[in-house]
């Protein structure tokens, strides 16, 4: 079954740092922007989904993912059930900007795949840093596809994201 084009993110709720201050959300940044733009596409969506959960306490979670990001280590995800090779063609991929980058799951699922003709929008939630080196290291760890333009949104402003993703859809 060809799927043809897909959304795949990852994302975490609990405590966030937004608008220079810490607080609790229920459902990630990174998903709520996913969910507006399967809102506007109707594609299938898919979580990446770490193994071993996130803390829901925001300085917990910066201390491992330094570590992570440090040692260039392998975060296992729970698997999707898709065939990408074979079913996709073009991936909408979200993830938060960690530490000037996708976080290290995203790494680990780019590392797993195949990305050889394939077409990547990007898209991101971030506090300022925008995408940072992300669309670099796409780049980089995703040798055959074509990295289309990216859409980065500020977590703080994602709820009032309708318009820039609407925007930013007229260019797929």
């Amino acid at each position: 079954m060809q799927v043809k084009a897909v959304i795949i993110f990852f994302s975490r709720a609990g405590e966030n740092y937004i608008n220079g201050k810490k607080q609790m959300i229920t459902t990630g940044n990174t998903a709520i922007l996913a969910g507006k733009i399967q809102q506007q596409l109707n594609l299938p969506v898919y979580e990446l989904t770490p193994q071993i959960p996130y803390s829901m306490q925001y300085d917990e979670v910066v201390q491992k993912t330094e570590e992570e990001r440090q040692q260039f280590a392998q975060v296992d995800y729970e698997e999707l059930l898709l065939e990408l090779e074979e079913q996709v063609e073009t991936i909408f991929l979200g993830f938060p900007n960690w530490w000037g980058t996708y976080p290290r799951v995203i790494a680990a699922f780019l590392a797993a795949n195949n990305w050889e003709n394939k077409t990547i929008y990007p898209f991101c939630t971030h506090e300022g840093s925008a995408f940072g080196s992300s669309i670099e290291d796409l780049e980089k760890s995703c040798p055959g596809a074509e990295i289309k333009l990216g859409l980065a949104v500020r977590g703080s402003r994602v709820e009032q994201s309708d318009t820039a993703v609407k925007n930013w859809l007229k260019t797929y």
